[in-house]
């Protein structure tokens, strides 16, 4: 059995903007803290809810070594390093290890995509660069390639290649790869909508967009999991449905952060092209919030 880098509740932290779009530190500090205090057990950073792909390589260096600095430890720190370039891919992963990342979240390769075989030369040429532990992400909506059952049990071989972040909202594709991988490759949730049903079929937690904004709410779910009380996970779970839903009213992370921004916590806008929601979005999702009590 490998090492789990972290259960429960994992957030995919968005990264803060000033209105001239350079990223807010002083924000991104109050977020992690916010995070900590009301008991995230990871922070995923510079993931696609972090706005990577619009971050320069300076700046993506900069937000994950802030990240783990801020953190001091406290909860793990795992580092958006993916990339469609496998070289590139290896000197961000090189320079997050260097920074001290508890972990590695590697999204498969976009646009130019690849086959499975791909996958496996992709993922392994990455894994045998570096040392620390390896969460692989597997969003299809996102990149158009899907991480299939059979290339994760090839690729949970390797030592360092640990876990993967499963979105692709196919939960029989989540069944064979537990099956497949047992206790080879921890799983976690790509979406908070389906938390309990991962859990059931023995996952980790989940790294989670709500938890950007209900942290507690979401350690909760998989909390009272662990715990055995699965009904009364099953119950927040399902309390909380809508706004998991509403919170991709638009495209990830501009619901997010918008609702952040409601909240007073200067997470700023998104970088283009993503653009700002409609008011009749904005006023979905702020209904949503103050039944929760989150205005």
């Amino acid at each position: 059995m490998k090492n789990t880098i972290f259960t429960g509740a994992g957030v995919a932290i968005v990264t803060p903007m000033n209105d001239d779009c350079s990223v807010n530190y002083d924000a991104y500090a109050d977020l992690i803290e916010f995070q900590i205090e009301n008991k995230v057990d990871a922070i995923i950073s510079c993931g696609t809810t972090g706005e990577s792909s619009t971050l320069s390589d300076e700046e993506h260096i900069n937000v994950i070594k802030f990240a783990i600095e801020q953190t001091a430890g406290r909860v793990p720190v795992i580092a958006g390093t993916g990339s469609n370039d496998t070289k590139y891919a290896i000197e961000l992963s090189t320079e997050a290890e260097a920074l001290g990342a508890d972990g590695l979240l590697l999204v498969t390769p976009y646009y130019n995509k690849t086959s499975q075989r791909g996958l496996i030369a992709h993922f392994s040429a990455i894994a045998d660069r570096v040392k620390t532990s390896i969460i692989l992400y597997s969003v299809q909506s996102r990149t158009g390639v899907n991480i299939a059952p059979e290339t994760a049990m090839a690729l949970s071989k390797c030592e360092n290649i640990v876990a993967i972040k499963e979105a692709s909202g196919n939960i029989s594709q989540v069944a064979k790869i537990k099956a497949l991988c047992g206790d080879n490759l921890d799983i976690y949730s790509g979406n908070d909508d389906q938390i309990v049903p991962l859990l059931s079929l023995g996952g980790k937690g989940v790294i989670s967009v709500l938890a950007n904004v209900a942290p507690e709410v979401t350690h909760n779910i998989c909390q009272l999991y662990f715990d055995g009380k699965v009904k009364e996970s099953a119950e927040l779970q399902l309390e909380y449905l809508d706004l998991c839903n509403d919170l991709f009213v638009d495209v990830n992370p501009i619901p997010v952060k918008e609702a952040l921004n409601m909240m007073g916590m200067k997470a700023g806008p998104c970088r283009m092209p993503l653009y700002e929601m409609t008011d009749e979005a904005k006023g979905k999702l702020a209904a949503t919030m103050a039944k929760h009590g989150l205005l």
